[in-house]
């Protein structure tokens, strides 16, 4: 339906080098139904920028603890109505403590399965998820009971506190759902696109059993042109779905999350099966999902690594400033303006490893070397760089030194551990527009993944398709993995970050 041409444009090694341009032309539509093809083009037209993500996680963050608060209210109901059932001078701190360990621990599953919100789950989902953490939380139970005197009896109480628990948290859950949903901040803004007439009967179907939180929106061209910057956040395609393969990388850079739809209870749509996607409406294509409860851990880890590491390489970081002074006289810090988060500027503090007369030496080069230019449109870098130091700026470079003074930046809030390297914008130009739009979108990190994979034996190309890769799946399992591999990655040398 729709393809992307880059107009690409040969960079030169100055700051002023040319971005490129991303256009998109409509091919003959046909190969799908015409009203997708329409509300399709729409969106790539449109023009839609991304939502900031504290716009989609408040509510949800909002929900979340609504929802938590009712499962708390089910563990109290649970343990005032088994108090008329335990044996005399069970009530003390012993039984309080296992139950509050027991429905702690519950929660915290509740939460690992994806229960709060527990957006686009079916009922019995739910029911199933909660069911198996209950489960687990006995199973521990059972282990505790082998150490605990008069154990028997307090996992049966346990398993009796669980179970009743499981009975009341529907109702308790509805609850907590509706009142959410009175208050205004239930579910997510949607848009449904549909092929053979479906989109309306799902709208419906979405407005009716408003407990999956999606919220459908009108999809006319005129509606969707003028919808603001602030939504919708989820695009739910249903029908022919292999018709829409085209467009999907579209999409997803316009919307948070894409649903392929599954059957619904009233209406076949695709022939996938609930059950064949964990139970929940349909596959859901993520675009940098991110929450902010998984921000705020990545903050508070970020400056439990930063605050220490800063004063155990302040030494060397003194030793390294004194050997640049006594190379090359004048400062031994240098700020530079990169692009952080939301475009805005970070001035990344590093140790000097170049002459101060640097960019005179690399002029004076291209003009003799056109070899030597050849490499920096490829690399940005150079293997044999005159600008570098003799000796302490190489040595500084191959071991990443030079970017420790960095961990102020993530004191600062400016960057993170983990993320996408915040690169001059000579190097930034030569990278396509949609794609910057994209690394804008995190915050840049100290380390990332192609530092670990290629560091600089990356091209422009591939230096973009690893970025993109930890953008599409950035998560905290995956920030820990890159920062236990950079140490070995900086040991073995192969060239600077």
């Amino acid at each position: 339906m729709f393809s992307f041409a880059p107009s690409t444009m040969t960079p030169g090694p100055s700051k002023a080098s040319t971005s490129n341009d991303v256009t998109a032309r409509a091919i003959p539509a046909g190969s799908v139904p015409p009203i997708a093809a329409k509300t399709a083009e729409t969106f790539i037209r449109a023009g839609l920028n991304r939502p900031a993500a504290l716009g989609r996680q408040f509510p949800r963050l909002a929900t979340s603890c609504f929802l938590v608060a009712g499962d708390i209210a089910s563990y109290l109901i649970a343990y005032f109505i088994l108090l008329s059932f335990l044996p005399d001078g069970w009530e003390g701190m012993l039984i309080e403590r296992a139950f509050t360990i027991a429905a702690l621990a519950a929660i915290i599953l509740y939460a690992s399965a994806g229960l709060y919100p527990g957006y686009r789950l079916h009922d019995h989902e739910h029911l199933r998820r909660r069911t198996i953490a209950a489960v687990k939380v006995a199973v521990l139970a059972a282990f505790a009971a082998f150490i605990l005197p008069e154990g028997g009896g307090l996992l049966l109480a346990t398993i009796g506190f669980l179970g009743l628990a499981l009975i009341v948290q529907p109702l308790v859950h509805w609850l907590a759902r509706s009142l959410c949903r009175r208050l205004g901040f239930w579910g997510e803004r949607a848009v449904v696109i549909g092929g053979r007439n479906l989109a309306p009967a799902l709208v419906a179907h979405f407005k009716d059993h408003w407990q999956y939180g999606i919220r459908p929106e009108p999809f006319s061209p005129d509606s969707l042109e003028a919808l603001p910057d602030g939504g919708p956040f989820i695009a739910v395609i249903a029908g022919d779905t292999g018709s829409f393969a085209p467009d999907l990388a579209a999409m997803r850079r316009k919307f948070t999350e894409v649903i392929l739809l599954s059957d619904t209870p009233s209406l076949k749509v695709s022939g996938l099966r609930p059950a064949d996607v964990g139970g929940e409406i349909g596959i859901r294509l993520a675009a940098g999902r991110s929450s902010v409860n998984s921000e705020l851990v990545r903050r508070i880890l970020n400056l439990a690594i930063a605050i220490p590491a800063t004063i155990v390489v302040a030494p060397f970081i003194a030793i390294a400033a004194a050997a640049i002074y006594a190379i090359d006289p004048g400062p031994v810090f240098f700020r530079q303006a990169r692009e952080g988060l939301s475009g805005k500027p970070v001035r990344v503090l590093k140790l000097r490893t170049m002459y101060q007369d640097a960019e005179q030496r690399l002029e004076a080069l291209f003009r003799d070397n056109p070899a030597m230019r050849a490499e920096w449109l490829s690399h940005f870098k150079l293997k044999e760089d005159p600008r570098i130091l003799p000796i302490v700026g190489h040595m500084l470079r191959s071991s990443s030194i030079d970017e420790l003074p960095q961990l102020v930046n993530i004191i600062a809030g400016e960057m993170d551990f983990v993320g996408p390297r915040p690169f001059p914008e000579y190097h930034l130009s030569a990278m396509d527009s949609e794609f910057r739009d994209k690394r804008r979108s995190v915050t840049p990190g100290l380390t990332g993944l192609w530092q670990i994979s290629e560091r600089s034996n990356a091209d422009i190309e591939l230096q973009q398709q690893l970025d993109e890769f930890y953008i599409d799946n950035r998560s905290l399992w995956f920030d820990l993995h890159i920062i236990l591999s950079t140490i070995p990655a900086v040991l073995k040398g192969k060239g600077a970050c």
